[in-house]
């Protein structure tokens, strides 16, 4: 299953986006020229759809390129819009997660609740470090609320290691979390979570920060203790910081959309 959302996800992790003179001319080889004067919304009786210059805009699947409102399809228009001289496909987060909730997930809802489940049984937050207690003390700040908000809101303990050591959940907690993602069986509402999930390496995160238990800005930051303790020790290079900035803007456009489609579907 997370081969069919590696295309969505795979670039802000790959850190295939950069920028700059040889990132332009790269692009200008690599993707189509932009065809299109304007990128619009149209109401159907199933949604909103896409329309380049008044022709519907289709998935890779070939499927028409549908969302269930107005705020989440102009999301998509805006990307659309925002390109300049080539179609990128990686400069479009929320298109990319629109085509992977349509083309994959949209029949694949179960598998992918699954594989999200999968990852709370071996959770970022359920491993801890020994030391430096700098460190210790950050992911204690950081994690410690969100499992208490797991375990007061839906009863499902998890258990808490340190090192890598691998730390075997409760089978009776796995369920709960499956039960719990339940509520977002809807396929864009599950490729943002996937994606929450995929960088930050934390189903507990993601689903705190799709319940508005923690807004962007808390849970990218408990996504990243050990990163920005590390930097703040040795320093970042440049294209570890480039890598970062993308998944920044995948993770906080998966956010977005995510409230845009529970603002259209209620």
């Amino acid at each position: 299953m997370r081969d069919i959302l590696e295309d969505a996800e795979g670039a802000a992790q790959r850190g295939d986006i950069g920028s700059g003179k040889a990132n332009r001319e790269r692009d200008l080889q690599k993707f189509p020229k932009k065809f299109y004067a304007q990128a619009s919304i149209e109401e159907a009786d199933n949604g909103y759809s896409i329309a380049l210059d008044g022709k519907p805009v289709k998935t890779p699947g070939k499927q028409v390129l549908m969302l269930p409102g107005k705020l989440s399809a102009q999301m998509i228009a805006d990307e659309w819009n925002e390109a300049e001289e080539v179609i990128n496909p990686l400069k479009m987060p929320a298109t990319r997660l629109a085509n992977t909730a349509i083309d994959g997930i949209a029949n694949e809802m179960q598998a992918v609740m699954e594989d999200i489940t999968r990852y709370s049984s071996s959770d970022l937050l359920c491993y801890r470090a020994a030391n430096p207690q700098g460190l210790v003390e950050k992911q204690q700040a950081h994690w410690d609320p969100i499992l208490d908000w797991v375990q007061s809101e839906y009863g499902a303990t998890f258990e808490i290691g340190e090192g890598i050591a691998f730390v075997t959940q409760p089978k009776e907690t796995i369920a709960i979390f499956g039960s719990a993602l339940k509520k977002h069986a809807d396929p864009f509402k599950l490729a943002s979570i996937h994606t929450f999930t995929s960088i930050s390496g934390s189903a507990l995160i993601a689903l705190a920060l799709a319940e508005e238990h923690l807004d962007q800005d808390a849970a990218w930051n408990a996504a990243h203790v050990d990163e920005d303790w590390n930097i703040s020790q040795w320093g970042e290079d440049f294209e570890a910081q480039e890598r970062r900035n993308q998944r920044w803007i995948d993770f906080s456009k998966a956010d977005k959309l995510l409230k845009a489609i529970c603002s259209d579907i209620g």
